[in-house]
């Protein structure tokens, strides 16, 4: 006999959710979407009609009553992740939310608690830990082959990404620019893979130095005069355990390459870069480098399939989600401290 198929929602049709979330829900035979909901709704019919949705709803609300989904995607802009979030924890909905979590910490600390008593999956979309070089990394790392990792690097820039399109440029509606939108994959990838230990103090600057006036740009074109984000953000994390971390992230700075998105690890048996996969040694007397010669495919839709496919797993009981509330809650809590550490002008305490 065939189950029924869980019931799917998405809340905030953009980009994202077209690219990301629609076709892969569609594709697994295990859901059905049954509504979509924008602030308006020509652009929530528009969309239905585009990936055959037979519901299209301007209330999240009314939507949530009417529909009873299972599960609910949340890929509006970040200012109303939290209050999506929690509307959709309280109708009983597991709940894949679009990184970052939220504003703020608070926020996010707010969520974690309301899916804790509502006995429900939330499950952010840090997506790069459904890459394959995660999965043999993270192999790698527990096996022991890198020893203790005592400083991580991690770097998401780009030479001109602003994205032309969007909110991405609006502090009001995103809380800032690279670092709460690139930065979060990284910083959430390198955390994951040395096991999520404690911050205690941070250190950061942000810089707004080339999107402010015009330039060339390499995702469409955005507006100077509606920029008022920073187009370049750096900081330096301690850890409770020892561990060190350092992170750049840009839309736009000048360098070489279009786009860099990288961890470094440096342990005390090996070390090992992300993108591309390669892990550095000393054995027998000499150093070596060292590279899967075979990986599956792992472009940018392969690993949204994948969390898709693992989050509707987690919803069946079939799985444990791979990110929890918790691992969103300690990014916040680091990415607003970098913020915060650039308007002080001074490091700021997480104990």
């Amino acid at each position: 006999m065939t189950s029924p198929k869980l019931r799917a929602a998405i809340i905030g049709p953009g980009g994202i959710a077209r690219g990301a979330h629609a076709p892969f829900y569609i594709k697994d035979s295990r859901t059905e979407i049954a509504a979509v909901v924008s602030r308006t709704h020509e652009k929530a019919a528009a969309f239905a009609e585009e990936f055959h949705i037979p519901a299209a709803y301007d209330c999240a609300d009314t939507m949530l009553e009417a529909e009873k989904p299972d599960l609910v995607s949340i890929c509006t802009p970040n200012k109303f992740h939290r209050e999506m979030v929690l509307k959709s924890l309280e109708a009983g909905c597991h709940v894949l939310c679009e990184k970052p979590p939220a504003m703020t910490a608070e926020e996010a600390e707010e969520m974690e608690e309301a899916a804790e008593r509502a006995g429900r999956h939330l499950v952010y979309a840090f997506h790069h830990r459904y890459n394959p070089e995660t999965r043999v990394l993270k192999k790698a790392i527990e096996s022991g082959d890198l020893g203790s990792i005592y400083h991580t690097s991690v770097q998401a820039m780009r030479r001109r990404g602003i994205p032309g399109w969007g909110v991405f440029t609006s502090k009001e509606l995103q809380g800032g620019g690279p670092l709460i939108d690139v930065g979060v994959h990284m910083l959430d990838l390198a955390l994951y893979l040395t096991g999520y230990p404690e911050p205690v103090e941070v250190m950061g600057a942000t810089h707004k130095r080339i999107g402010n006036r015009p330039g060339t740009g390499l995702m469409g074109q955005w507006d100077p005069e509606n920029y008022n984000v920073e187009d370049l953000a750096s900081g330096m994390v301690r850890f409770q355990n020892g561990m060190s971390m350092v992170i750049e992230t840009s839309f736009a700075a000048n360098q070489q390459d279009e786009e860099t998105l990288n961890v470094r690890l440096l342990g005390d048996r090996g070390g090992a870069d992300t993108s591309p996969l390669r892990l550095y040694e000393e054995r027998y007397g000499a150093l070596f480098d060292s590279a899967p010669a075979f990986l599956e495919k792992t472009d940018s839709g392969s690993s949204y399939e994948r969390q898709i496919t693992h989050f509707i797993d987690c919803c069946l009981d079939k799985s444990r989600p791979l990110a929890t509330p918790a691992d969103g809650t300690t990014v916040q809590r680091i990415v607003n401290a970098i913020y915060e550490s650039s308007a002080k002008s001074s490091a700021v305490s997480l104990i």
